[in-house]
């Protein structure tokens, strides 16, 4: 196992559309394992395979806290098929460190995805959970959560972030 790298906004590969799972391998299962292991050292609650330079519809997930053991989700072409009430909680992203912000979503979700050996699986989830899975989701579908706020909201994260970036590159 090995830890990848994180791409950050605004690298392309966050922006496109990942191409859906085809092949269920052991070089999946190999992708799968060093994400997780890149997501607990980050440490992150979700990860999905553009964010690692991946284009391709994978995600994991562990919303279980320090404290409690482990409770990895590995989601392969992940779907949401049932969307349920709505929420608005802070939400934060690896490949945007140090931002964070409200972001509105569904409050409970049904999810369709296959294990690493191509087993079709259903998953209904609520709050932490049901978040984490949009979050990971719109990350396969090209799109980041700041680029779910309002158009005043999005300029100013751009220019934050911009003066945030040239203070790091200062630093080095």
């Amino acid at each position: 196992m090995s830890l990848l790298r994180i791409y950050h906004y605004p690298e392309p590969v966050l922006a496109r559309p990942a191409a859906p799972v085809t092949l269920f391998d052991e070089a999946l299962a190999t992708l799968a394992r060093d994400m997780a292991e890149t997501m607990y050292a980050a440490p992150g609650i979700g990860l999905a395979a553009p964010q690692v330079g991946v284009s391709q519809r994978l995600v994991v997930i562990d919303c279980a806290g320090k404290e409690a053991p482990p409770a990895l989700i590995v989601a392969v072409n992940p779907q949401i098929v049932a969307r349920e009430g709505s929420v608005c909680e802070e939400e934060g992203c690896l490949s945007v460190p140090g931002y964070y912000t409200a972001v509105k979503r569904d409050a409970k979700v049904t999810v369709n995805f296959c294990a690493l050996d191509g087993t079709p699986r259903q998953i209904v989830a609520e709050g932490l959970l049901a978040v984490a899975f949009q979050h990971e989701i719109d990350h396969l579908d090209g799109i980041l959560f700041v680029d779910r706020l309002s158009p005043l909201k999005r300029g100013m994260f751009k220019r934050r972030y911009k003066k945030m970036l040239e203070q790091q590159k200062e630093l080095l």
